[in-house]
């Protein structure tokens, strides 16, 4: 187990507003940000590119791990979970900074082979205040193997107390890509999803179903102070989601079979 929180990573960016409004349209929603605005929850994830070259980038489009990341030895990554704290307006069109630390890293095995865990805080700071403090969960696995059976999701509950549908088809699916510079093929690349990793379809990004489901949050509560989530199973491109709401803040999304795909917490 590594656990070294010397390693970190710092950026800077100045939160253009196009950006945001391209989001913003490609949700399908009208509104509109203006420099000075505070930004919706989770649209910091649209900042702070990583751009490297095609030669450190690995297979599955990913930039190369190494370095911040430890070469855990294993090809497959997916965003397993995440938790962000609210502490000050984060404002579009100011300039903001970046700290992403290894918080931990660690080999496991599990029912399906070998697991690497990855956690990263990350801090955004705007005009001297930490505005953001994000802690991201990351896990690797080796790439499927079609004679090993794969563990069954986990059921969704049905006693939400509101909820809506909703599908992303492939443009969303690349226009999120390009809007956070995600170049993991899974979400755009249907022969490497299916062939490669496995997956019945494009996957819809984890960090977009938890966007959604913060979108609905902070209508239910007006403002966000904390929110967290697990992604528990993937969502098709080609399937309808049912995103759900409990009074308590609990929040879901309930796949088109019932399945639990994400399962989050609002305050």
């Amino acid at each position: 187990m590594q656990d070294d929180a010397t390693l970190c990573h710092r950026q800077s960016d100045p939160l253009d507003p196009a950006r945001a409004n391209a989001f913003l349209a490609a949700l399908g929603r009208h509104d509109q940000v203006q420099a000075g605005d505070s930004l919706l929850p989770l649209f910091h994830q649209l900042y702070f590119w990583d751009a490297q070259p095609p030669a450190q980038l690995g297979c599955d489009g990913h930039p190369k791990v190494g370095g911040l990341i430890p070469d855990m030895g294993l090809p497959r990554r997916m965003w397993a979970a995440g938790k962000v704290q609210f502490l000050h307006p984060l404002r579009a069109g100011t300039t903001a900074q970046k700290t992403t630390t290894l918080v931990n890293s660690s080999h496991k095995q599990g029912r399906t082979g070998p697991l690497g865990f990855v956690t990263l805080r990350h801090e955004i700071t705007q005009q001297g205040q930490v505005a953001i403090r994000e802690f991201q969960e990351l896990v690797y696995r080796n790439d499927p193997d079609p004679s090993v059976a794969q563990t069954p999701p986990p059921t969704a509950r049905t006693d939400e107390t509101d909820s809506f549908s909703r599908c992303f088809d492939s443009t969303l699916l690349f226009r999120y890509s390009a809007l956070t510079f995600n170049g993991h093929r899974i979400h755009y690349d249907l022969d490497y999803a299916r062939d490669v990793e496995g997956y019945g379809g494009l996957v819809v990004h984890g960090p977009l179903l938890a966007q959604m489901l913060m979108l609905m949050a902070q209508e239910k509560l007006g403002t966000l102070s904390e929110f967290s989530f697990r992604a528990t199973a993937p969502l098709m491109h080609f399937e309808n989601a049912a995103f759900c709401w409990a009074d308590d803040g609990t929040c879901w999304v309930r796949g088109p079979d019932g399945r639990q795909c994400m399962t989050a917490q609002a305050r």
